[in-house]
């Protein structure tokens, strides 16, 4: 599901106004390797992400996008950062900008497939064989990589 039900109904009262959200972004290790999915809407590679929904813990969203997008189950192991994204406008014009929650995974079971209408490919990468991803997402990858006790804030 690209938006979620509580965002289409917040958009029947405001239209396309400007909505402050919670998202996630996932940095998925399996071994050496970090898991990518190259999204239908733009044809980018990111590292699998999505919405909080209303009273959901973020940590179990990271997890049920991963299986959602994916189907890979995962364990969520840190808290790696705390951002901002830039305001976005969807082509629908819907306009949003959202608090940005990254976290570190490890792999558990089920192979890297698609799993939903969200992604054209998902899979497995070597950090140095890796599609180029977008700002946010490198930044993710590089705070996940980096040695550094405690978390990144932006």
């Amino acid at each position: 599901m690209a938006t979620p039900e509580f965002i289409t109904k917040l958009r029947t009262h405001i239209g396309h106004e400007m909505l402050w959200l919670s998202g996630v972004k996932v940095v998925v290790f399996h071994g050496e390797q970090v898991l990518l999915v190259r999204r239908a809407d733009n044809g980018l590679w990111t590292l699998p992400a999505g919405i909080i929904d209303p009273g959901e813990e973020p940590s179990h969203t990271a997890q049920r996008e991963v299986l959602e997008e994916t189907g890979v189950s995962c364990e969520v192991t840190d808290l790696i950062g705390v951002g901002v994204t830039a305001p976005t406008v969807y082509p629908n014009g819907d306009n949003a900008q959202y608090l940005d929650i990254v976290f570190r995974a490890r792999h558990l079971s089920g192979d890297a497939v698609i799993n939903d209408d969200e992604n054209l490919e998902v899979g497995y990468f070597d950090l140095q064989d890796r599609p180029e991803l977008p700002p946010l997402h490198e930044r993710a990858l590089s705070w996940a990589l980096a040695p550094r006790p405690g978390g990144y804030f932006a």
